[in-house]
């Protein structure tokens, strides 16, 4: 009688761990393991997930990191990469349902979530716009400008022109500092003030302008007063 491999016995009680208690009880790299039992067979993945979480800070910048920069990590090829990154279009699509569920800006942790997923690990500044209807709610949310490290155009009447085209009542922008500091430059607080003048001339409000630097620290030119 073969012996079998010890990862087999493993992979066995890992599996079953998550069947009987959920992900909750899993630790980053338990989780990551998971994923990567379903795309690489025959052999121990938890090296494999350690040192992805070493090298990319967070199971959230893994999902997140470039498929090209995962695959310069020996052990992972293109069928692992195609599933890390289905699972993090799955993610963003969760976390854009869950922010339709209500008034956008009263569910401030799924909110901060979906930031989360869209600005994980980003070297350069992004513009996202997300166009409401009359009752705060999400109709529809896309990328407006990518910028450099330090700084992002903004269009005012590309973004009055999408919410017509949306027949949006109000609207949020949402930009990221890769730098960490969400303090706005002048050139944003610029920016937001003539997005709000173009937009209010066809009764359209711009609600807020979010800028997301690190470890979930926000800035909300609402709450500012701007």
């Amino acid at each position: 009688m073969t012996d079998q491999p010890d990862y087999l016995g493993h992979r066995a009680r890992v599996i079953e761990k998550f069947m009987t208690y959920g992900a909750t009880v899993f630790a980053d790299y338990e989780f990551l393991e998971l994923i990567l039992m379903c795309a690489i067979p025959r052999i121990d993945v938890k090296p494999l997930a350690k040192q992805l979480l070493s090298m990319f800070g967070s199971l959230n910048g893994v999902l997140t990191a470039d498929a090209k920069d995962l695959m310069k990590i020996k052990g992972i090829k293109n069928h692992t990469a195609l599933l890390l990154k289905v699972m993090l279009a799955t993610c963003q699509k969760v976390a854009t349902e869950k922010i339709k569920e209500g008034p956008v800006l009263k569910d401030w942790t799924n909110l901060m979530a979906y930031c989360q997923m869209i600005y994980a690990n980003e070297t350069v500044e992004k513009m996202y716009i997300l166009f409401l209807n009359h009752g705060l709610r999400l109709i529809y949310s896309e990328m407006h400008q990518k910028g450099t490290v330090d700084h992002i155009p903004v269009y005012p009447r590309e973004i009055l022109k999408r919410a017509l085209d949306l027949n949006a009542a109000s609207v949020v922008m949402m930009h990221n500092h890769p730098s960490g500091d969400a303090n706005p430059s002048q050139n944003d607080i610029e920016a937001t003030k003539a997005v709000r003048q173009l937009l209010e001339t066809v009764g359209i409000q711009l609600v807020d302008h979010l800028i997301i630097g690190k470890s979930q620290n926000v800035y909300s030119f609402r709450t500012h007063g701007i």
